[in-house]
């Protein structure tokens, strides 16, 4: 596995262990400035929407799995197909929410040598 690769790994789980600490800085420092995201019924949205939807979640406690399925790295950009398994559960409520799908996200390497996640395509529905 190259330098690349791990890294690019290594990005994803650390954005999963900050989402389930509820650490939005954390995670918005893992994507691109111009990063767009694409959701099933939802038009795109990037950095600045992201972060306000993740500000109305901070009374839910995240739990969730990524399975990489493919990762490639072309240059300074990469592409990761995978599996996501996901559960919101309200910390006032205890009601959950199951989603599950999977992913297309592009990675970038920007100018600090670091890889941040660039574009999301997510096809996460719910689960019985």
């Amino acid at each position: 596995m190259s330098d690349d690769e791990s890294e690019i790994r290594a990005l994803i789980e650390n954005w999963l262990t900050a989402s389930k600490a509820g650490d939005v800085a954390s995670v918005l420092e893992l994507m691109t400035e111009d990063v767009i995201f694409m959701t099933p019924g939802q038009a795109p949205f990037g950095k600045a929407t992201f972060a306000a939807m993740s500000d109305t979640m901070s009374d839910l406690k995240i739990e969730g799995s990524s399975t990489i399925h493919e990762l490639k790295v072309l240059g300074d950009w990469a592409f990761v197909r995978s599996h996501l398994d996901m559960t919101a559960t309200s910390l006032g409520t205890g009601s959950s929410r199951h989603r599950a799908g999977y992913t297309l996200t592009l990675f970038k390497k920007e100018a600090d040598g670091r890889w941040r996640l660039a574009r999301d395509a997510n096809l996460l529905t719910e689960v019985e």
